[in-house]
């Protein structure tokens, strides 16, 4: 059945595919937006070296529109979801926008500090709901468990920080030690650091770096439980069905979905 959610959720995703429509390469020429067709055949048709090669070609556009495309398609999926996850924690736990995200402050030995952000939070005192709140208090001692955290590292816990994305497509080992950092940023402000991916798509190698620096990793699975499934954790913890919002929406966010891809290759 469909949720009074469901409309604005699905808006969410909407606005962030939409994104890609404008898409186009920048070709090295910095992020100003891209360039066009036609300032490409001219850039590449004054340049004889590509020129001799052919590479001033509308098809060579094309290529390089399909494949940056593509990967900001992967972006904005990820955006999406991160925009939807934020809103439905403040949906299930009655957390306001600020409670529900998190950043902090790296100093820097010169100039200002920078400040790093995850994409959302539960503070356990700012969850007024007895019976939701007793739910994350108990379902963040058996996810402290899970990374191998005892006593008083434990219990100290004021809530959990997450890190959404939509799955990995690389081994990014700059992005790799931004999460790690992440990770040991979130403890010393007595925070459990989880990843939330959206779907299954993790190298098992990164999974288990991140297993070590006490990462709880909830993958993008249908079934298990809450301190491994991605839709477990926000149907019996959250009191949202994640994956039936998913499933009830799939037609139009394919839709939405085909007409950007459908523009990339044009």
């Amino acid at each position: 059945m469909e949720t009074e959610a469901d409309a604005t959720y699905l808006e969410m995703i909407r606005v962030a595919l939409r994104v890609c429509l404008n898409y186009k390469p920048a070709l090295g020429r910095g992020r100003g937006g891209g360039i066009t067709l036609e300032e490409f055949q001219r850039l590449y048709h004054e340049d004889e070296f590509y020129s001799w090669f052919g590479l001033d070609s509308p098809l060579v556009y094309a290529a390089h529109k399909a494949a940056g495309g593509m990967t900001s398609v992967y972006r904005q999926i990820g955006l999406g979801c991160q925009i939807v996850f934020q809103r439905l924690l403040q949906d299930a736990l009655g957390l306001s926008t600020p409670d529900a995200t998190w950043s902090y402050e790296v100093p820097r030995p010169r100039g200002k500090s920078r400040v790093l952000s995850l994409d959302g939070r539960i503070p356990l005192e700012m969850v007024i709901a007895d019976s939701r709140r007793s739910r994350v208090e108990s379902w963040l001692r058996e996810a402290a468990s899970r990374v191998g955290l005892k006593g008083r590292n434990a219990s100290s816990l004021q809530g959990c920080v997450f890190e959404v994305r939509q799955g990995y497509k690389s081994n990014d080992a700059k992005r790799q030690n931004a999460d790690v950092s992440n990770a040991a940023s979130a403890f010393a402000h007595r925070y459990l650091p989880v990843m939330l991916l959206l779907s299954v798509q993790i190298p098992e190698n990164l999974a288990e770096r991140y297993a070590r620096a006490r990462w709880l990793i909830l993958r993008g699975t249908v079934s298990g439980s809450t301190v491994d499934s991605t839709y477990v954790f926000c149907r019996e913890v959250l009191g949202y069905d994640l994956a039936g919002f998913f499933r009830r929406n799939s037609a139009e966010i394919k839709a939405e979905t085909l007409t950007v891809f459908e523009e990339l290759l044009r």
